[in-house]
């Protein structure tokens, strides 16, 4: 069984960090959402060496380095990084695990993360992140060396998720746009995530748009234009919510927090208002008879199709 033990114990949310850094112009208030992160004392902050080109490392260590000593080991306490291939080469070999750590905690002014990730392998096969000079190798011995509290896979494709998470290797699995509202294909692997003892992160709960503000022109699910059947199947929902004085997002939200599949739901935030409407929806109460409703609805749609992936290979 997988230690994931040495994972901190926090509360159900965690706050996400992708586009944080992504416009320049927005750094006052990146800055801001940041700090109201980094002192959620009950919520994990995810980020990672890719995101905005590694902005969002550098604007949150620059965060980290303002608070006071309590302050600052508290927040590196909750920190989540991941590693990622090289931006330019796709390399992702072992030297790159490093070198990207290396990048990381340079940037947030910490010498070690409670929990490092594996990063969208997509460049790279299953074969090749398992060789004894491979990413796998080299982020173990990051664990063991403390450099990790614990180490996880971060990928969307379940197929591909599953691979990594059948070797034993890791402590922790973090997926986005499987576990939500309308599809739940995460499940059977989140299920067997726990019996291995691992902690389960997800991801993208609002699916990159359409269940957070619902079925509108232009409406997207993982980050794609969502098709009619799509738009239609959450449409009723939302009319369900409305009967019931219950907000879509709250429903979309809490199918994920209130899972015992899942330990901690990221959501990606840009600002510290949206960090106090996102715990808000938390609390939302949903009645049961909203539940039912929408289970007789059927199955939504379904939006992704990861059968490509049962051997690896890259997300488009």
């Amino acid at each position: 069984m997988s230690p994931a033990g040495s994972i901190p114990t926090l509360g159900p949310l965690a706050f996400g960090t992708s586009w944080i850094g992504a416009d320049p112009a927005r750094r006052e208030r990146d800055e801001e959402a940041v700090l109201a992160m980094l002192r959620s004392a009950d919520a994990f902050v995810d980020t990672s060496n890719a995101y905005a080109g590694g902005r969002s490392e550098e604007i949150i260590g620059d965060v980290l380095a303002t608070l006071s000593s309590s302050e600052r080991s508290d927040a590196a306490a909750r920190l989540i990084t991941k590693v990622d291939a090289d931006p330019r080469t796709g390399v992702f070999d072992g030297d790159r695990v490093r070198r990207s750590v290396e990048e990381s905690l340079a940037r947030l002014g910490v010498d070690r993360v409670p929990v490092l990730h594996l990063h969208d392998p997509y460049s790279i096969t299953f074969a090749q992140a398992m060789a004894p000079d491979g990413a796998v190798a080299a982020l173990i011995a990051l664990r063991e060396e403390g450099v990790a509290g614990a180490v996880g896979i971060a990928a969307g494709p379940v197929p591909l998720v599953r691979s990594y998470v059948e070797t034993g290797a890791f402590d922790a699995v973090l997926v986005h746009n499987r576990f939500t509202l309308v599809d739940d294909s995460a499940a059977p692997l989140f299920r067997d995530a726990h019996e291995r003892g691992m902690r389960v992160f997800n991801a993208a709960v609002f699916g990159g748009g359409l269940l957070a503000n619902g079925p509108t022109a232009g409406a997207t699910y993982q980050y794609r234009p969502a098709d009619a059947a799509l738009i239609d199947w959450t449409r009723r929902v939302q009319e369900l919510c409305a009967v019931h004085g219950v907000p879509l997002a709250a429903l979309a939200l809490q199918f994920s927090t209130r899972s015992p599949l899942i330990d901690h739901t990221v959501i990606g935030t840009t600002s510290a208002h949206r960090l106090t409407e996102l715990r808000a929806l938390a609390e939302v109460d949903i009645p049961a008879e909203l539940s039912d409703a929408v289970a007789s609805l059927g199955p939504a749609p379904t939006p992704v199709d990861d059968t490509a992936y049962a051997a690896g290979g890259a997300e488009s």
